[in-house]
């Protein structure tokens, strides 16, 4: 599928997006932000993935707090095989110990191309974008042409960038994008390092290769009207699990 746009000179362009052939069309990630009762993170998480299977979704991923959001939040996707409003969604994660829960219903863009979730440890990266809509072809189209060789450089991952509802559900105090404005476009874009020294490693551009790579990523920073990230670990890792006392 090709989507025309124009850069920020005024050039028209073409952005080639993939057909999302491995996602069937009416699924649906949710985006949810769990603010659970004190050092009960843990239990909590451990028991999110049986009534949201029961409800006939699953578990994308789980994730603690790294630096950026409180020690007793879980970061959670949600993958439903149909259409679901993020209410229906928490509904399936009640659990005593939540204190607060705040969703939102997100849209793959051109990734991920497939409903498998990620498994391997490491530092995950949570990137909020409110990008106006004039700019977000050119987004899309720098995020393509940069992914490759980020990945190839930094040992890293892109795990998905999706186009979000506007409006979040539950509890808006536990949000972390602000209103957003009429005419844009709220974005996340999840990717994973190895670690936080490959973090700083992938901000410090070496050798001409690493700079073309850091200069695409950085213009999109000028697209937009605001952005802000937290990390986190991934608790439904299955290679190992993340020990460290971050908070």
């Amino acid at each position: 599928m090709t989507t025309a746009g124009q850069n920020h000179d005024g050039k028209s362009y073409a952005l080639r997006m993939p057909q999302l052939s491995g996602i069937p069309g009416m699924t649906t990630y949710i985006h949810h932000r769990i603010s659970c009762a004190p050092r009960r993170w843990q239990a909590v998480a451990d028991r999110l993935a049986q009534p949201v299977t029961a409800a006939g979704g699953s578990v994308y991923g789980l994730w603690r707090s790294q630096i950026g959001r409180p020690r007793d939040e879980v970061t959670a996707i949600t993958l439903w095989p149909r259409a679901v409003a993020p209410e229906e969604a928490e509904a399936a994660l009640a659990d005593a110990e939540i204190l607060a829960m705040s969703s939102r219903a997100m849209t793959p863009t051109i990734r991920p191309t497939g409903t498998d979730a990620p498994t391997r440890q490491g530092n995950y990266a949570f990137r909020w974008f409110i990008t106006p809509e004039a700019h977000w072809p050119e987004f899309l189209d720098l995020c393509a042409a940069a992914w490759p060789g980020f990945e190839a450089a930094y040992d890293s991952q892109v795990i998905g960038l999706w186009r979000c509802a506007d409006m979040e559900t539950g509890d808006t105090a536990l949000g972390l994008v602000p209103t957003v404005p009429p005419g844009s476009i709220v974005s996340l874009l999840l990717t994973r390092r190895p670690d936080l020294a490959m973090w700083e490693r992938s901000k410090l551009p070496q050798g001409a290769a690493e700079t073309a790579v850091r200069d695409a990523l950085s213009r999109r920073y000028d697209l937009c009207d605001w952005t802000a990230v937290c990390t986190t670990t991934l608790l439904t890792a299955t290679d190992s699990a993340d020990r460290a006392r971050w908070a």
